[in-house]
């Protein structure tokens, strides 16, 4: 049937996600009635700030639920526009802002703006998954980067130069990093900018988790890469920090020159954001929202805390502490050589899911993990505590 009824090439080039898929697992186990500690999936178990709720409820009431220009409410372009002044101290014309249906539309946009077939895209290994195959759909080449601890799990001015090919486009990073949690520094941010332009490259930077810094002020790249902000991307998003995973709303920060192309493929790939979840994240914006939101980043950070030097105890690697979003990369080549089976067996044998390193990328993927510190802080710590004692029988 499949050689009557092909699909296309790009189907079999994209792997599952694993993450999807250990959550996947993991809720089979509990409707079967097993407590499963979840450190899997990247959602934040915070719930929609009250505020934001509110105004979803108002714009449901008054019946305006229409669609918006394919770039988005003006008034939540100019929110976000106030926002990179009051938060990151960057002034921002709210002309260079596109409102997404979710950060994964934003990277798709501009991939498609910017990847013609065979061209390559720089990122590093390990990073999230999905950046891959947002290249591989338009037919480019995401070619992976090997970092490790010695430059956090970052790409570097260095390896950008080592790495770029006559077929390179671009490049994109990723501060902080999914899976990593680490930010790129803002020296090495200016460096890359500078080594990039120099090859008439484009630079892409991932700030969806920004807002979930723990190392000072957060910076956006928009401030730190001086003369080239004008033509640098930035995507964001409203899932994580500001805790709003299924309304599906993100942006990205494009050239001027740009914003009408992305309005285009915009308008066909998806006619526009969703209405109610713009009217709803304009209230993120609000005193009553930022405040709670500083809560909640405080308590994740806290969970950080508490998680890696426990996990550090059991005995994996964790050699460069994050200093952002909400999760820890660690090495597990001590337990087993295949994080795979790692994870599965972990799942089965103590009920804590957790992801294997082959989600995000070749390079040592199968010694490494990732955890998830999206669950609150006892939940955290029982999934500390029966690991524990499950890779303690296992030695034994």
């Amino acid at each position: 049937m499949d050689a009557l009824f092909p699909t296309a090439a790009r189907v079999a080039a994209i792997a599952p996600f694993q993450v999807m898929e250990v959550q996947t697992a993991a809720r089979a186990l509990a409707a079967a009635g097993r407590d499963i500690v979840h450190m899997e999936i990247g959602e934040p178990d915070f719930p929609t700030p009250g505020p934001v709720l509110a105004a979803a409820q108002a714009a449901l009431a008054k019946g305006d639920i229409h669609y918006t220009s394919a770039l988005g409410l003006p008034a939540l372009r100019e929110a976000i526009a106030r926002h990179y002044a009051d938060r990151f101290g960057v002034s921002m014309a709210p002309e260079r802002i596109v409102v997404t249906a979710g950060s994964s539309a934003a990277l798709l946009l501009v991939m498609a703006l910017l990847v013609d077939r065979d061209d390559a895209i720089l990122m590093a290994d390990p990073s999230y998954p999905c950046n891959r195959n947002f290249v591989r759909v338009v037919e480019g080449e995401a070619l992976g980067v090997p970092v490790g601890a010695d430059t956090g799990y970052q790409l570097t001015a260095d390896l950008v130069d080592r790495h770029w090919t006559p077929r390179t486009r671009g490049v994109l990073l990723a501060s902080p990093s999914n899976p990593t949690g680490t930010m790129v520094m803002p020296d090495e941010m200016r460096s890359i900018a500078d080594a990039v332009a120099r090859r008439g490259g484009r630079l892409i930077v991932d700030e969806i988790y920004l807002g979930l810094s723990y190392a000072g002020a957060p910076r956006s790249a928009l401030e730190l890469v001086g003369p080239h902000a004008a033509e640098l991307f930035v995507v964001s998003s409203f899932s994580k920090y500001f805790n709003m995973t299924g309304w599906r709303l993100g942006w990205v920060v494009a050239p001027e020159r740009h914003v009408r192309d992305l309005e285009k493929l915009a308008q066909n790939l998806y006619i526009c954001p969703a209405t109610v979840s713009q009217r709803a994240a304009l209230a993120c914006f609000e005193p009553a929202t930022t405040a709670l939101l500083e809560e909640r980043r405080q308590a994740f950070q806290a969970r950080r805390d508490a998680l890696v030097p426990a996990l550090r105890a059991l005995g994996f690697g964790i050699p460069v502490t994050p200093t952002g979003g909400f999760f820890v990369y660690a090495d597990s080549s001590r337990f087993s050589a295949d994080s795979q089976r790692f994870c599965r067996e972990a799942l089965e044998g103590c009920g804590v899911a957790f992801t294997p390193g082959i989600d995000f990328g070749r390079h040592r993927a199968s010694e490494h993990v990732r955890f998830a510190y999206t669950i609150d802080a006892a939940r955290l710590a029982l999934g500390v505590e029966r690991l524990g004692a499950w890779l303690a029988g296992r030695a034994g």
